[in-house]
């Protein structure tokens, strides 16, 4: 076993030592039934933005719109390319291209290898840097560099820029299908754009509200107008009206947190940026603590995996419209092993 002491609160261990799935492996065929039996209309609703959105690199420095290139042969860009070049004759015109994108930069899935800790997982009094189940950095979770306890860094192994995440990639999330049935919690209903950090109190209020009963298994999307900001910027972000408005739940709310564990939620998903309201309040007393306590809970402790950045709007007016909360949801991710996060084009089915 990769561990002897689990974090407070976790699931480590629960499906098995190797477990890489978390709480995915409470979607099984009844959930998938579920989820199908909420299939009636026969309508489908997209809940992806379009992946240059949101535009420029604002809201995180290190990741950039996608930049769509020809792939070439012989030097040649093929796009509106004669075939007839390479095979006389032929009158097909071909146009193919590639793209360089930063995985997490518009609608997306984090992977649970996308937010770990420095927890003592041997029980030697010394933490070490690791992630949900306790599979390791640097072991199991390999970049080029190798992030020293004392701030330092020296090259890795793996050499150059390349990543290989050898666990909790989200192949994972590919592999498992991410379908079933979708739960949506509509904030800008009650709470319009205002800026509100959501805490348990808050949320039990909309869900009493709107008569929403959440099963385990069930996947958990929440709207809070951030991405309809997003698209209405068109593709030229600011910062300091994003920064001002929209709900984002409160990862310092220990009964919120709470709440998510005894749930039974497979998986949560917002329209904004993080899900959680980043930067998080300062923390209730000094200490070690995570900057985002949410992300900590869910992928860290609980192998839940978060999305981000989804669009919610027009499913979320017709489910109020229908006085519904519940829908088939398809939401699988890239299934590029190793990668810590992916683009996804998620649609609900009502």
């Amino acid at each position: 076993m990769r561990w002897k002491n689990r974090p407070e609160g976790s699931n480590w261990g629960d499906f098995g030592p190797d477990d890489e799935f978390g709480r995915l492996n409470l979607i099984g065929a009844e959930q998938v039934l579920k989820g199908a039996r909420e299939i009636r209309a026969g309508m489908s609703f997209p809940l992806s933005l379009p992946l240059d959105f949101p535009g420029d690199n604002k809201l995180n420095v290190r990741r950039h719109p996608p930049r769509l290139r020809p792939t070439f042969r012989d030097g040649l860009p093929y796009v509106n390319f004669p075939f007839a070049r390479n095979e006389e004759g032929a009158t097909d015109v071909v146009s193919d291209d590639q793209v360089l994108l930063s995985l997490q930069y518009s609608t997306q899935w984090d992977a649970l290898a996308h937010v770990g800790a420095r927890f003592d997982a041997d029980g030697d009094g010394v933490a070490e840097s690791v992630y949900y189940n306790g599979f390791r950095a640097n072991e199991d979770v390999i970049g080029p560099v190798d992030y020293r306890h004392d701030d330092g860094f020296a090259p890795h192994a793996c050499g150059g820029e390349h990543s290989c995440a050898e666990a909790l990639g989200i192949e994972n999330l590919a592999v498992k299908g991410m379908q079933g049935r979708g739960v949506l919690i509509d904030l800008v209903a009650h709470y319009g754009r205002e800026h509100r950090t959501i805490g348990y109190d808050d949320l039990m209020s909309v869900l009493d509200a709107d008569g929403i009963e959440i099963e385990t298994g069930d996947m958990l999307l929440l709207r809070t107008g951030f991405a309809e900001m997003i698209l209405e910027m068109n593709r030229h972000p600011d910062e300091t009206v994003l920064n001002s408005h929209c709900s984002a739940l409160d990862g310092r709310d220990e009964r919120l947190l709470k709440w998510i564990t005894d749930s039974g939620i497979a998986a949560l998903a917002a329209d904004n940026y993080a899900v959680e309201r980043y930067p998080a309040r300062p923390p209730a007393s000094p200490g070690e603590h995570p900057a985002m306590p949410l992300h900590h809970h869910c992928l860290f402790k609980l192998g839940l995996p978060l999305g981000e950045l989804w669009y919610l709007r027009d499913l979320a007016d017709w489910l109020r419209k229908h006085q519904r909360s519940r829908f088939m949801l398809t939401a699988p991710p890239l299934r590029l092993p190793g990668a810590m996060g992916s683009p996804v084009t998620p649609v609900a089915t009502v």
